[in-house]
């Protein structure tokens, strides 16, 4: 299996960080088997596009709930690294309280 698990949606409160605020986030190296997508369909055109990171961020984006970790953008990326044999990626993380915080 690539990933932990696979959702259609978030689970965590809506989070509201700008694309600046992210690219403020550092990034580290995630396993691709502790992450949770929240999207279950791709674009297979996305996938294959050699420059599909060029209007975006270089890294995924992952926010930490809960004890999970969720693949909130950049789930192309995360394929791709898994059929080039990487079993992990560089993500950016941010880390969100548990509910009742």
């Amino acid at each position: 299996m690539i990933f932990r698990a696979v959702r259609d949606g978030r689970p965590y409160p809506e989070h509201n960080l700008t694309l600046k605020q992210w690219a403020e986030i550092p990034p580290r190296p995630l396993r691709l088997d502790q992450l949770i997508t929240t999207k279950r369909e791709l674009a297979l055109d996305k996938l294959l596009a050699e420059d599909s990171t060029f209007y975006g961020d270089l890294f995924p984006h992952v926010v930490q709930w809960n004890g999970g970790l969720y693949l909130e953008d950049g789930l192309h990326r995360a394929l791709r690294a898994a059929l080039q044999q990487r079993n992990q990626i560089h993500a950016r993380v941010l880390v969100l309280s548990p509910q009742g915080e």
